[in-house]
């Protein structure tokens, strides 16, 4: 994996298990913004309403967040993060619901539990890689269209928009790690261009 990509959740997935006569239900999901997280965690505890707790941790682009939900201190949100970070996945989340079965588990078997719950759910969930990638506005008059039309190599160099007019505007999203040199065949190709 270089600077510029990372693993995603393309498909997520669930797991459910009992340990000391408590349910577990690990849910493992994308997610791209703390809105879409906290609006399935809702759906969520709306589904499974009759849950002692719902725990649990996301990892976004450029955070991450946990909650015990009740729990002792550090013994669900962290351990779910944990799975996360130990899956090496970004723009993914993890519920972890339980329902109390009598027994206490400790703060040591809590943890866990949790952590264990929410890395079991991980190893069911499809990834894919994603990239990282920057805007280039580019100007391109008519006589040079052909160049800018080469630019374009997914998934490296995306063309995301054309405008024609007065002046003709490509926009093109480049991989972070090849901007530069990205910029410096602009350069060559006498094209004007704004990042």
């Amino acid at each position: 994996m270089s600077d510029d990509s990372y693993v995603a959740i393309a498909e997520g997935a669930e797991l459910r298990q009992k340990i000391e006569r408590s349910d577990f239900l690990g849910i493992a999901f994308a997610v791209k913004s703390e809105e879409q997280f906290f609006a399935e965690l809702q759906r969520i505890e709306k589904k499974h309403f009759d849950a002692t707790h719902h725990c649990w941790a996301f990892r976004l682009r450029d955070r991450a967040r946990s909650s015990d939900a009740g729990e002792p201190s550090g013994t669900a949100g962290k351990p779910i993060l944990t799975a996360i970070e130990g899956a090496s996945l970004r723009e993914a989340a993890v519920v972890v619901v339980r329902w109390y079965g009598g027994v206490k588990l400790g703060t040591g078997g809590l943890s866990r539990a949790y952590r264990e719950t929410a890395a079991g759910a991980l190893r069911l969930v499809k990834t894919v890689e994603r990239f990282d990638y920057v805007e280039f506005r580019v100007v391109v008059p008519f006589d040079r269209m052909s160049h800018a039309f080469r630019l374009a190599d997914p998934p490296h160099v995306l063309l995301a928009g054309e405008s024609y007019a007065e002046e003709n505007e490509f926009t093109f999203r480049v991989r972070r790690g090849m901007a530069e040199e990205f910029g410096k065949r602009l350069t060559e190709l006498r094209l004007s261009f704004r990042a």
